[in-house]
């Protein structure tokens, strides 16, 4: 796990999105899942957003809170972003198979887990943001040797105030 990150601002919750997409090992070599935590307004999509920019997603990045689920596809990969705020429960998240989407071919990302229970797969790394100040208190945790991997790439200077990646 990673020390908890101060993010003064939306710009800094957008470097920590475009670092976690410049970590990820290459495209089609591992699948991943990422979960995103936080209260409304946290800066869940807006993470999500840079790290789909990052990865050369030029389409709109809207938050699926209303479609429950947005697929971006890119050559030999896919990034499907999930939001289970609307769900009563474990139920209505078995209907989307999501567990189907877990394989080598992609990264799921998924806003309010807990609301899918055992039909979302389980994370590699979990992202928890929350209310600072102004800003925002960002955690993130690895819960499988391809979270440690994913985050053993990426680092946080804070003399720069920004997160690198440690890849060359």
């Amino acid at each position: 796990m990673l020390n908890d990150m101060h993010l003064p601002s939306v710009a800094d919750t957008e470097l920590l999105g475009a670092a976690l997409a410049r970590s990820l090992p290459r495209a089609g070599e591992f699948g991943a899942v990422l979960y995103l935590k936080g209260d409304l307004g946290a800066g869940k999509t807006t993470c999500v957003r840079a790290l789909l920019r990052t990865c050369g997603i030029t389409r709109r990045v809207r938050s699926p809170t209303y479609t429950l689920v947005e697929t971006y596809g890119a050559v030999d990969f896919t990034y499907v972003h999930v939001d289970l705020y609307r769900l009563s429960g474990e139920p209505e998240a078995e209907g989307l198979g999501l567990r189907d989407l877990a394989d080598a071919r992609c990264l799921l990302m998924v806003e309010w887990p807990e609301k899918g229970g055992a039909a979302v797969p389980r994370a590699d790394v979990e992202l928890h943001l929350e209310y600072e100040g102004d800003g925002r208190l960002a955690r993130l945790s690895s819960f499988t040797s391809t979270g440690e991997r994913w985050l053993e790439k990426l680092g946080y200077d804070s003399t720069l105030g920004l997160y690198v990646s440690n890849i060359t």
